[in-house]
C-alpha cells in the first residue's frame, strides 16, 4: 500500500461553521517543497462520498443504466434519482422540461418516419418487406 492510500480525503466544509473551507497549503513529501497561497477545490470535493461514488460507478459503467442498476442493485427511478442529486450538488439546476420535450420530439420523430414508410408502401414506393425492414432499423 502506498502512502496516498494512507491518506485521509480533503474536507470541504468546516466542521464548526459549515461554510466551504479554502485550501491554503501544498507540499511535497518527496521534496519538502512547500507552496501557500489560496487554492480552490474541484466541485466534486463538496460531494458527499455517497455521490461520488455514484460517479465512479456511472463512469465505470460508461453510463450504461441498466448495468447501474446491476450493479448498484437499485432501480431504475433511484438511479435517476441519483443523478439528478449528483448534477444539483455540482451547482447545475435540473430542467424536467428538456427531458419531456426531447422524449416528445423522439416521439414525433417515429411517428413521422411510421408514417412516412407507411406512405411509400401505399404509393408503391417500397413492398412491405423494405418496410419491415425499415422499420426494424428505427428509420
Amino acid at each position: 500500500m502506498n502512502q496516498r492510500n494512507k491518506m485521509n480525503p480533503v474536507i470541504s466544509v468546516c466542521p464548526v461553521c459549515k461554510h466551504d473551507l479554502k485550501v491554503t497549503k501544498l507540499s511535497c513529501d518527496h521534496c519538502d517543497t512547500v507552496i501557500e497561497g489560496s487554492f480552490t477545490l474541484s466541485k466534486f470535493n463538496y460531494l458527499e462520498t455517497e455521490k461520488l461514488y455514484f460517479i465512479e460507478v456511472f463512469v465505470k459503467n460508461r453510463g450504461n443504466i441498466k448495468a447501474i442498476e446491476k450493479e448498484l442493485n437499485i432501480s431504475y427511478p433511484t438511479v435517476k434519482k441519483m443523478l439528478d442529486d449528483v448534477i444539483v450538488g455540482l451547482g447545475y439546476t435540473l430542467d424536467n422540461d428538456q427531458d419531456e420535450n426531447l422524449s416528445s420530439k423522439e416521439a414525433n420523430e417515429s411517428r413521422e418516419s411510421k408514417t412516412s414508410i407507411l406512405q411509400k408502401i401505399s404509393n408503391k414506393e417500397i413492398s412491405v418487406l423494405e418496410a419491415v425492414e425499415l422499420l426494424k432499423k428505427g428509420k
